[in-house]
């Protein structure tokens, strides 16, 4: 996993099995972008959900749950807090739709914004340098 680099997820749900992964692709941008990827690597649960059966999401319990442990910690290159790890779930993960993707950038601007409202000035390294959301100019 090379942090710096952007990468987009995708949550695949398979018609055939009816299982769910997440590839990990890097971004590549224009309306074909799905269609010319190829997958860098595919997610794994980790952590406390390392036991789950699959990926899931669309709702909030434990397969939502580890997705957003996965991603998260993807992104960021370190586990979450619960807090975050909650917060991800509730606002992001239960929203996905059966097949969905986000890109890492998405990923760390949603965080960033999270640890902006919680007024926590410790950031995780990968939010650290990410660029001002604004053009200086409108700041």
């Amino acid at each position: 996993m090379a942090e710096e680099e952007d990468r987009t997820y995708y949550g695949v749900t398979s018609s055939e099995t009816g299982g769910n992964w997440i590839e990990v692709a890097k971004t590549e941008f224009g309306q074909t972008e799905r269609d010319t990827t190829s997958a860098l690597y595919h997610l794994t649960p980790i952590g406390m959900y390392e036991d789950v059966d699959e990926f899931t999401w669309g709702y909030t319990k434990t397969g939502p749950h580890a997705t957003g442990l996965a991603v998260l910690a993807d992104a960021l290159g370190q586990e979450p807090s619960k807090d975050l790890l909650e917060a991800f779930v509730d606002d992001v993960v239960s929203q996905f739709p059966n097949e969905w993707r986000m890109r890492r950038g998405a990923v760390l601007r949603w965080a960033r914004g999270w640890y902006a409202q919680h007024n926590i000035d410790i950031l995780p390294a990968a939010l650290r340098d990410l660029p001002p959301t604004s053009p200086r100019w409108l700041l």
